[in-house]
């Protein structure tokens, strides 16, 4: 899973200590790891789940990744609706919600059920994860917050590899089902964490139909921005690239050339280690050396890691998948911070167009990528990637902030 954009909110300019910062700091990054640590944990799983479902990669990948169908529509109409609720309450029914259809993918229901609850799931965690950053910019100083997003985009970085090893070892030891469950209870605990820690913070009072006709306003004011345009092409691009790789990888890996069981296949995923060290520093980077430049290069070296996904050579895939995790975690990280300099007005709306376009990508790449997978094979799908990828790269001159 790539970590979660971040929804661009203003953080307070004082905000009463409602708890020590490091404390903020700590939730923030172990709520953000239990929200989404099963989003993309199933894909170490798939192989496994082709074979009970009886079904073709193409087809199981499809209702695997179903969930960014969930996360695109919540990250939109959280844009629209979020300033009314209230952010402890939210999170909570969210999480308590996320963890139901969790719990019933473990009975192995038919594959179209199977698929609406991964929806379910992306729905309630990207209303989770919203709110979640809104009560950080709320009860934070601006200096808090920064840490603050900063650990919760590491927690979601942490969850991409612990939660595929997490779900290969449960898997291969206690078998699917328990993989589910042993997921439900890590939203459950995530529920626990916010009862315990997160005091009651209203959202602010708002009329919804104003609200929804100020965003619309914005909506539109963002879409004639070049530079925002560009963002949106971008991350569209960067899920199509990330989700493609590391879902059909694993049926390469599973397959004859490689051989690797259940469990090895989980431990490919430690190649985001690198990723969870150098993903916060995006954003001092990109100031530093210019977003264009940071998120060009970070994507250049991501296209850079392709070819030795080619080699049948597991040193060389595991150097390449290395390569392609750290460059499209960077490029995201830097081009969801452009989107929150870039706005020139009502930025959770230019948040949620991200996601939507964000999240769309990797719908489109589960199932364009399949279909190539299926038809044409793993040098096909690999070269599908590469022109996602290299369209992004070209999209990258255009990240400019108008003055």
């Amino acid at each position: 899973m790539m970590p979660m954009p971040a929804v661009a909110l203003q953080p307070a300019a004082a905000a009463p200590a409602v708890m020590p910062p490091w404390l903020r700091i700590l939730v923030a990054g172990t709520l953000a790891f239990l929200t989404v640590v099963d989003l993309f944990a199933t894909q170490a799983i798939l192989p496994a789940l082709v074979r009970r479902y009886g079904t073709t990669p193409a087809a199981m990948s499809f209702a695997v990744n179903a969930s960014t169908i969930g996360m695109a529509a919540a990250g939109v109409a959280m844009s629209l609706f979020s300033q009314g609720l209230n952010r402890r309450r939210g999170i909570l029914l969210s999480l308590a919600l996320l963890a139901v259809p969790t719990a019933l993918l473990g009975l192995m229901p038919p594959l179209a059920v199977f698929t609406g609850l991964r929806i379910l799931q992306g729905l309630c965690m990207a209303t989770a994860f919203t709110l979640t950053l809104a009560w950080l910019a709320e009860t934070s100083t601006p200096s808090q917050a920064a840490s603050g997003f900063a650990a919760y985009i590491t927690g979601n970085v942490a969850s991409n590899l612990f939660g595929r090893l997490l779900s290969a070892g449960v898997a291969d030891h206690f078998g699917l089902a328990w993989n589910f469950y042993t997921f439900a209870l890590l939203n459950l605990s995530g529920l626990l964490l916010v009862h315990l820690t997160v005091r009651n913070t209203p959202a602010p009072a708002a009329a919804m139909m104003a609200t929804m006709q100020r965003h619309a306003a914005a909506w539109r004011q963002h879409l004639r921005n070049p530079g925002l345009r560009a963002a949106f092409g971008v991350g569209f691009c960067i899920l199509f690239a990330f989700i493609s790789t590391f879902t059909y990888v694993n049926f390469q890996l599973a397959g004859d050339q490689f051989g690797l069981g259940m469990m090895r296949l989980g431990l490919v995923y430690f190649v985001f280690l690198p990723a969870i060290f150098t993903t916060p520093l995006a954003g001092r980077v990109a100031l530093a050396r210019g977003t264009r430049r940071t998120c060009a290069l970070a994507l250049a070296l991501a296209l850079a890691g392709l070819p030795l996904l080619l080699l049948i050579s597991l040193p060389a895939v595991l150097l390449g998948l290395t390569l392609v995790s750290a460059g499209t975690f960077f490029a995201q990280a830097t081009a969801t911070g452009f989107v929150g300099r870039a706005a020139t007005a009502d930025r959770a709306a230019a948040s949620g167009l991200y996601l939507g376009c964000y999240f769309l990508g990797g719908l489109v790449g589960s199932a364009v990528s399949g279909q190539i997978f299926d038809r044409f094979g793993w040098p096909a799908t690999v070269a599908a990637i590469a022109v996602a990828l290299t369209a992004a790269i070209a999209l990258t001159p255009a990240l400019r902030v108008r003055q």
